[in-house]
Formats: structure tokens, sequence, C-alpha cells
């Protein structure tokens, strides 16, 4: 159970072949050995009275490597400590427990060691760092959202006395803006059935078609390229609806769908909306045909992609978003860029991620293994991507 003390706050490794310390003046961040943990107990009495961990505690998580823990000393003296979880699978830094002895609080050491974790991570790779702060402290919350960190849910009766916890995240890889002249613009899309189209407009907006209401062309390109129906309301747009509205405003378009024929048929029951969803596809199809616009029947892959990206060409990727809320459904992004650890997308949809600003939403990193899982929809893991370019 993670615990964070900040009350009273001021505030994959950057290691070779041995930790490397982080020094400053008399202040040490070192890994803690067992010396450590009769220091490290009384600093938890003190710290968290309610929910204290044990010297047996602190001497499994040395000795079994099940985490990190990080002390700061000064002068041989203890001053806070840090214990940080990995998750690799879901590229999650957890900040565990947390805490600065009560003589050195107001000083700064929270935020220097705060920092010293936060560079951990990064190196680790980590996407986001997440800890738990008890809900009714508000300088601990105050503390971490000062820095960075959002507020993404509470967990109720949460610590040992029956309090709240407050989950902080907080995002620590970004894409490098240096690495291009220009960034692909971000658009939200203003219906829950739109994000194929506003996918399609910030594309159709990089590439220099410039919309004095966007709103009403999203709309507008959802007519002719939607399926009709879907699961239920408003229906979505189909790989070759999208792949036609784009044509018809001049972008060159190389469509994949891993499946021939009408797509997503298998997500309506109902004989008569399946029929109605495959004849205008089929009517896209025939469109496309006889425009000429490249068509593939096969997957599309990371290394199609990474040319493609290098090209100044963008993507428009069907996902599921299963792998981010747990839910099965479909979803257009824009795939924008990719390097050796991610693939950055903008995400028109922004209940994704509603703390952050639109900027944030630009070129959202998506670690690749997971970016793979994703990118497919349905039992029969349809797969389609529009390649577009000037």
């Amino acid at each position: 159970m993670a615990r964070i003390l900040a009350a009273f706050f001021s505030a994959g490794y950057l290691l070779s072949h041995a930790k490397q310390r982080q020094i400053s003046a008399m202040t040490e961040i070192r890994l803690a050995t067992l010396k450590d943990v009769p220091a490290l107990a009384k600093l938890e009495a003190e710290s968290f009275p309610y929910d204290a961990m044990s010297a047996r505690s602190f001497r499994r998580f040395i000795k079994l490597g099940e985490a990190e823990l990080w002390v700061l000393d000064q002068n041989a003296s203890l001053l806070g400590y840090a214990i940080m979880l990995y998750r690799p699978a879901t590229k999650l830094a957890r900040l565990y427990s947390f805490a600065i002895a009560q003589q050195a609080r107001r000083q700064g050491f929270g935020n220097q060691l705060l920092k010293h974790m936060e560079t951990l991570a990064k190196a680790e790779h980590s996407l986001f760092m997440r800890l738990e702060v008890k809900a009714d402290d508000s300088a601990a919350v105050g503390f971490f959202q000062q820095r960075g960190y959002h507020d993404i849910g509470l967990k109720n009766d949460y610590f040992d006395d029956h309090s709240d916890a407050v989950v902080l995240q907080k995002q620590l890889h970004f894409f490098d803006s240096e690495r291009t002249p220009r960034r692909v613009p971000y658009l939200t899309q203003t219906t829950p059935f739109t994000c194929g189209p506003t996918s399609l407009l910030m594309a159709l907006s990089y590439f220099g078609h410039e919309y004095a209401r966007p709103d009403l062309e999203e709309l507008e390109l959802w007519r002719e390229a939607t399926t009709i129906y879907m699961t239920s309301g408003h229906g979505g747009c189909g790989p070759h609806g999208l792949a036609r509205a784009a044509h018809k405003r001049g972008l060159e378009v190389e469509l994949w769908v891993s499946q021939p024929g009408p797509v997503l048929l298998d997500s309506v029951r109902n004989a008569q909306k399946r029929d109605v969803m495959a004849r205008i596809q089929v009517a896209d199809i025939a469109a496309l045909e006889q425009a000429g616009v490249t068509m593939h029947v096969g997957d599309y892959y990371a290394n199609q992609l990474e040319q493609d990206l290098a090209a100044d060409k963008l993507v428009i990727a069907l996902i599921s978003t299963y792998q981010f809320d747990q839910s099965k459904a479909p979803h257009w992004v824009l795939v924008t860029a990719i390097d050796d650890d991610f693939v950055y997308i903008n995400d028109p949809d922004e209940d994704t991620v509603p703390w952050q600003s639109p900027v944030e939403r630009q070129y959202i990193p998506i670690p690749r293994e997971t970016f793979s899982r994703a990118f497919g929809y349905g039992s029969k893991r349809l797969r389609a991507a529009l390649v577009l370019a000037r």
C-alpha cells in the first residue's frame, strides 16, 4: 500500500555497471543497505503512524530486489527515503512510499529526492509515475500537483486507518519537438462518432488545408465516410469511406486493410443493418478503384510505418481502446511520429486523457508494444491504416 508524506515538503537507469550516486554538496542519494534499516524504521514510524511498515519489510525490499529503495542522507544522517516499483508491461513507475524527516522539511530535500526518482523512471523508459496520497492531506496533494502530477482517481478506504487516497500521475516522456520542423496540429472531436473525420482534419491541416469552421467540415467528412450503423446510435467511419473522403480533398492516399471487402460487419447483429453497411462500403471500394487509389489487403507493419513517417507522410490507424480503458470500442487516431520506444499519436478523443491540455494531447507517446496490441479491432483483429501525403 503506497504512502506519501509531503505535507511539509518545500518543494532502465542512468547507471553504469554499478549504480551511480547523486551527490549535492554534503547530501547524497543512494540505494539503501541493511545498515539503514534502523533509521528507516524510525523515520517510517514518525512519518506514517497510521500505516507504518516494519523493519522486516524494509529488509525484504533491500534483500529481495522487489523494488528500488533509495535513501537521502547528509553527513551520515538519514533524511528521507523513496521506494519505486516498476511495471515494464505498462511502462508505469509507481512511487510506493516517500518520506522526508521532520528536521529536513521545507529545505528542498523532498524536491531533490522526487526529481531523482523521476530521472530513474525516465531512464527505465517509464511513461508515467503514479502514487497515492491521503485525500485529506491538501499540502501533499498540492506539492505533487505543483510538480506536474494530475488527479486521476480516488481509492476509497485505502489506508489502514480507512482514509481515502487520491491517485496522482505524471507523464514523464514527451515528444522531442526539435526533431521535426513543425508539428501536426491538434483537434478534438465534437461528437462521440467522429474520431475518424477529426483525425483526417488534423492531417488535412498539416498538409495545408484550412477550414474556417472545422466543426462543420468534421460532420461533412463523417457524412461522406460513415458506415451508417454501428452497435448503437450514429455509425462510425470505415477505412474505405475515410480514404474516399481524403482522396476527394486532394490528398495522396494508400489504404491498408487486413481483410478483403466490407469490414466491421460483425459489430452489428441486425441483418438489415449489416446489409446497409456492406452496400455503402461496396460503393466506397468501387469509387476508390475507379479513382486509382492504391489499396492493399494485408497487414501494415511497424517497419512500413517508420518508412512512411520518415517520408513526411501521416497515418490514420484503427485501434481498439481496450489497451487504454478496457473498452472494446473501435477508434481512429492519427499517428504522427515514431522512435525506438514509442509511437506518437494525436488522439482526437479528449476523454482518453481528460487531465491533459490540448497541447499535451499532441504527440501522445504510446509504448510500441502497447500500440501493436491496440492496432487491431474485434475478434478478427481488423487492422486498417490510411497512409496520407500531400
